[in-house]
């Protein structure tokens, strides 16, 4: 469920059994978090009083919501259970930088192999040059607040979503090759990019009226990738329909 699995398993034969669990898992944590930022206040004013215009809330409704529902079912104190709640969500932030380096320690060392630098493909130099490229994006664009993630914020839903995407097509020309039906994965993969990229299209536009021009680099490479997804997906899935239907 963090995106290293494959890293970790010790035989393809576990990939079910942790992939499975790791979705039971996520999907309960998704389920506890909207119920406990929903109906986790006690009367109509302590929601109008958090949730006073879009996107507001945030991490306090999630802990003093969440808090609450412990108070009413487990009967803990309310104060015990607001300090459980913040201390999983420091955990589960905690856990997501610690998924993001790994990820990117991995992809320097695969690519010290494939250019044929040992250097790289060890754990020191590979980690330092990962928690670096970090340092100079929090404190590079962020300046010594150390903020500069939240500049690049605005475009990682759509970046996860593309990654969604590329997912459903690689299942998709796996089912074709296994000749079963495919449609269950290719539907929702026509479906996810479409709206990926007309998000990026939007987004796009704000960020020229806007003027930020950095964000909007950014938009248009991930636009180019996700038009390059596009096509490569069309190739991919025509030439597995081929192969299936002349097996």
């Amino acid at each position: 469920s963090s995106g290293t699995t494959s890293k970790q398993v010790n035989n393809e034969q576990d990939v079910r059994f942790v992939g499975f669990l790791g979705t039971v898992g996520e999907g309960a944590l998704a389920l506890a978090a909207i119920i406990a930022c929903t109906a986790g206040f006690a009367t109509l004013g302590d929601w109008e009083g958090y949730y006073t215009a879009f996107a507001s809330g945030g991490l306090p409704a999630f802990v003093q919501g969440g808090g609450r529902i412990l108070a009413a079912g487990l009967g803990l104190p309310v104060a015990l259970g607001e300090t459980l709640l913040a201390v999983m969500a420091i955990l589960f932030a905690a856990t997501t930088m610690d998924t993001g380096v790994r990820l990117q320690r991995y992809i320097v060392q695969e690519a010290g192999t494939i250019y044929n630098i040992p250097a790289l493909t060890g754990k020191g130099l590979s980690t330092a040059v990962a928690v670096g490229c970090c340092l100079a994006l929090a404190f590079g664009a962020g300046g010594g607040g150390g903020t500069g993630g939240l500049v690049i914020w605005p475009l990682f839903g759509t970046t996860n979503q593309l990654l969604a995407a590329l997912t459903l097509l690689v299942l998709s020309v796996f089912l074709l090759k296994q000749s079963r039906p495919s449609r269950y994965t290719f539907v929702p993969f026509l479906f996810l990019l479409t709206m990926t990229v007309w998000a990026l299209l939007i987004q796009l536009k704000a960020f020229f009226e806007n003027e930020q021009f950095f964000l909007l680099g950014l938009d248009l490479v991930i636009l180019v990738t996700a038009i390059w997804v596009a096509l490569e997906s069309g190739s991919a899935y025509q030439k597995a329909r081929k192969g299936e239907s002349s097996a």
